[in-house]
């Protein structure tokens, strides 16, 4: 399942962040920083994909379902929302 590998890259993203703010803390070389940070990022962008796709899969198909057009529009709202800063 993919919240369970987006558990996984939470986590390794979590422990790169504290590697970046040690990295800055001892003044390390701003470039080796950078691309710890660009790691992170990365992680943090798989994961989110992760779990927008999990979504869509389940709570975003079963709204599509139902004839409640309120619950379509919002859903669709949702994840418009969440899907804006990705690109």
């Amino acid at each position: 399942m993919n919240k369970e590998k987006a558990l996984i890259n939470f986590k390794k993203a979590q422990s790169l962040v504290k590697k970046i703010i040690s990295m800055l803390e001892n003044d390390e070389y701003c470039i080796d920083i950078m691309q710890q940070n660009l790691a992170v990022i990365g992680m943090l962008k798989s994961a989110h994909q992760m779990l927008l796709e999990g979504h869509l899969k389940t709570c975003f198909k079963s709204a599509m379902e139902t004839k409640n057009e309120a619950k379509k529009n919002r859903m669709i709202t949702e994840i418009l929302k969440v899907t804006r800063w990705s690109s």
